[in-house]
């Protein structure tokens, strides 16, 4: 299994939007280099990214304009999955020439009951037609989400076939006991679940880290998690952070994540969604802040990142 270098906690990055709906690139570099500063990589065209949202064109620029901002591309895991195979060559491609640590890879979404052999080949294609050494793929299981669940067989295969190029997956499936089997089914395979509540249980079975929605939020308090030096150290960092992630986690998650961002932030513009999403509301949103604010949470520098 090849080396994959870069941070053990990946924020999938909001992405703050203007009036007229267009990417605020400024406030987006601003709040990057806040979660570099953090200890938090950036996974770029996440699900809370609203990637879905996003033009390729638009992901392109995004991408571009990150790294024209001085931040090391090793910090760097763009989503490049994407429901077209042109599409999701083409966002490969460009991440990978840009020189990020790698790629997180949706499987193409809308079609249902798609066989592995299919999967296979969506990621093989992709694979192939990038042709370079340098890329690196985490596979993205979401199946709540994508309705095409990616499978342990399928991860075989693919690690079997591009053992220096499939290294990892993020596992957002919510199924501790599918976390648990890919830990101990694939030593050596970078697993990152996607709740850093469950940190506690996946270290010790050699998690590599996690890519968290609440890692926009609590960046530093994850990446203390991994850095703990002994079990009860550790304990007591997942407890905070736990806390965090269960007041965020039943809400609708990039309506209120954002609505944190604008208020820590000091620009209402971080809460604006694109459609067919809402924004969270006034009301909900003071009272969110406040039982934040009763749990000891804080954003520190913030709103100075975000005024240079």
């Amino acid at each position: 299994m090849s080396a994959f270098a870069a941070p053990r906690v990946f924020a999938p990055v909001l992405t703050p939007f203007d009036a007229t709906l267009a990417v605020d690139i400024p406030q987006l570099v601003a709040y990057c280099r806040w979660l570099v500063g953090q200890g938090a990589g950036l996974a770029l065209f996440g699900t809370n990214s609203e990637a879905n949202s996003l033009s390729v064109a638009e992901r392109r620029a995004v991408l571009e304009r990150v790294c024209a901002a001085d931040i090391d591309p090793a910090h760097l895991l763009p989503g490049t999955g994407a429901c077209a195979l042109p599409d999701a060559i083409e966002l490969t491609r460009h991440a990978t020439q840009a020189g990020c640590a790698g790629v997180l890879m949706l499987p193409p979404l809308y079609y249902r009951g798609v066989s592995d052999d299919g999967l296979f080949a969506y990621y093989s294609e992709v694979i192939e037609a990038v042709g370079s050494n340098d890329l690196r793929v985490l596979l993205y299981h979401i199946p709540q989400l994508s309705g095409v669940p990616i499978s342990h067989a399928l991860i075989e295969r693919l690690v079997a076939a591009y053992p220096r190029t499939v290294v990892g997956i993020k596992d957002s499936s919510g199924d501790w006991a599918n976390t648990a089997g890919l830990l101990a089914r694939f030593p050596g395979f970078k697993v990152f679940p996607a709740s850093e509540a469950l940190l506690g249980l996946a270290l010790p079975l050699g998690a590599a880290g996690c890519i968290s929605a609440t890692a926009n939020l609590q960046p530093a308090a994850i990446a203390e998690v991994l850095a703990a030096a002994t079990l009860e150290a550790r304990s007591a960092c997942v407890e905070r952070v736990s806390t965090i992630r269960l007041a965020l986690q039943a809400l609708p998650m990039i309506p209120a994540l954002k609505a944190v961002v604008a208020h820590y932030s000091g620009h209402a513009g971080w809460a604006r969604v694109r459609p067919p999403l809402v924004p969270y509301g006034a009301l909900d949103a003071r009272a969110l802040l406040a039982q934040l604010r009763a749990l000891g949470f804080a954003m520190p520098a913030l709103a100075q990142a975000a005024a240079r």
